[in-house]
């Protein structure tokens, strides 16, 4: 596992050792960046970042290296947040970043600033998508019109709660990616 691309790209991060914590593929990472990229331009830069079930952090890692603001890592498991402590010190991103030990579908209310981008990746085939989305806006932690991917299994049909749009799905292998808007 790798970063895909802008200052820390071909930079190595920490895997798990368990299949508890499922990464973002690097393909998938990179397709993922190349829609955001072209076809929500301005979506990254500068961006307040949040990423749920955050692993191994390689979503807001990748996000950072392509020029976002800060990065906030939500993760309740133990490996996961030593992973994550791991790949930001070795980034060398300490100040720019945050991790919180909480269940992404229980947030409460947002510590700070609003996020105007958000990674979705919870474990496929348990419906954490859409709770998590819920979490995120009743506990007020997205700005109007962040931009949301969700990555799921590819058969899964989330509950997306109201005000969050879907733009657009991509499937790729035996995940689908979905990019909502935050109204």
């Amino acid at each position: 596992m790798r970063i895909i691309g802008g200052r820390f790209k071909g930079r190595s991060l920490l895997g798990p050792t368990t299949r508890d914590i499922r990464p973002t593929s690097d393909r998938l990472r990179e397709t993922l960046f190349n829609i955001l990229d072209h076809a929500y331009d301005g979506s990254v830069e500068d961006a307040r970042v949040i990423d749920l079930f955050a692993g191994t952090g390689a979503l807001g890692l990748e996000a950072l290296s392509r020029g976002a603001a800060f990065g906030m890592f939500v993760d309740d498991g133990t490996e996961a947040r030593a992973l994550l402590r791991g790949n930001i010190e070795a980034l060398g991103l300490g100040g720019l970043t945050r991790i919180f030990r909480r269940d992404a579908t229980k947030l409460g209310a947002s510590p700070g600033l609003p996020f105007t981008l958000a990674f979705l990746d919870p474990p496929y085939a348990k419906g954490l998508g859409g709770l998590a989305l819920t979490a995120l806006d009743e506990g007020g932690w997205l700005a109007p019109g962040a931009v949301c991917v969700l990555e799921e299994a590819d058969d899964a049909v989330p509950d997306l709660p109201l005000r969050f749009t879907q733009l657009e799905r991509r499937t790729q292998g035996d995940s689908e990616i979905r990019f909502l808007r935050y109204d």
